[in-house]
């Protein structure tokens, strides 16, 4: 005789309503974190496939950056679980809210972050030992604010990571350049994660959490300026060093334009304007990619051109 569901003390409610509340704690209904992380992963793989990356390596970091970017998140409220409850924005998440456990949410992250690895194993053993330095990094992370006032260089840190792996899955080496976009990555990180701490600065400072936002203080906005200001200048370094075409560095001048409607967002330093310049950031990832997509998208169409009249 078979037991059903509901009399074994399970039903398909209680089983809906489990994998809503992980959904939640995943930030599956926030996608924000996951094309933040996906956009210098995807720069990394178009760079070190010169336009054409491999597509089970695409497929891997793809899938990668979403489990991770959910990993995150959970070990994220996991870390920030006596925090949450008194922050205007985080009190509702499913942690602080009694939905789900402490327990429970780590056990997802184990869960999240072993079929991440899963992943890496199909690729080579320089991939597979780098993402244990990023494993580190993504668990350690959460914890930063307590201990220093630069989380956001630790976050930038983290969600690079994937440039050096990207690289050594497609290439099987990590060139100077990955560690260019890294560097850019994490300036990057740095700024807009600035932006997102600006929003809860009160609370922060309240309950003793720390942040860029706070520690620069009344020169957020210049320091936001400088950081895109040399991530820019990076990427532009990146592009000499690659002798990337116009449509890269076109991308990079769109960039520039929504980094200035960025500050413009934050002038007055309110929370919805902050809030909306964080958000922001995935288009201004997404127009460095659209350029280096056009760049090698033109360039091959040149090469096959000049076979074509010889």
């Amino acid at each position: 005789m078979t037991t059903s569901l509901h009399t074994s003390g399970l039903s398909w409610e209680h089983i809906k309503e489990r994998a809503y509340y992980y959904a939640l704690l995943m930030r599956m209904n926030r996608p924000i974190g996951t094309y933040l992380l996906l956009w210098p992963t995807a720069w990394a793989l178009w760079i070190a496939g010169q336009g054409n990356p491999d597509a089970w390596v695409t497929f891997v970091f793809v899938l990668g950056v979403i489990l991770m970017r959910s990993a995150g998140c959970v070990i994220n409220d996991y870390a920030d679980r006596e925090f949450d409850p008194h922050v205007a924005r985080t009190k509702t998440r499913p942690i602080p809210a009694g939905k789900v456990t402490p327990r429970e949410a780590l056990v997802l992250f184990v869960v999240l972050c072993l079929l991440a690895f899963a992943l890496v194993l199909t690729l080579n053993v320089l991939t597979i030992a780098l993402s244990l330095v990023g494993a580190l990094l993504a668990a350690i992370y959460p914890f930063m604010k307590r201990y220093t006032y630069l989380p956001q260089v630790f976050l930038g840190l983290a969600f690079g990571w994937a440039i050096p792996m990207a690289f050594a899955a497609q290439t099987g080496g990590v060139p100077v350049v990955a560690w260019l976009l890294l560097i850019a990555t994490v300036l990057w990180a740095t700024a807009y994660d600035t932006m997102y701490a600006m929003v809860d600065i009160m609370d922060d400072l309240k309950i003793g959490v720390k942040s860029t936002a706070i520690l620069f203080g009344d020169a957020d906005r210049i320091i936001i300026g400088s950081l895109q200001g040399l991530f820019l200048i990076t990427m532009w370094i990146v592009g000499n060093k690659l002798e990337l075409g116009t449509f890269y560095f076109l991308g990079l001048l769109v960039a520039a334009g929504l980094g200035g409607y960025q500050q413009w967002l934050i002038r007055h330093r309110d929370p919805e304007g902050c809030f909306k310049a964080f958000l922001n950031n995935h288009w201004f990832g997404a127009v460095i990619f659209a350029g280096l997509v056009l760049n090698y998208g033109f360039a091959e169409q040149v090469a096959k051109a000049a076979s074509w009249d010889l």
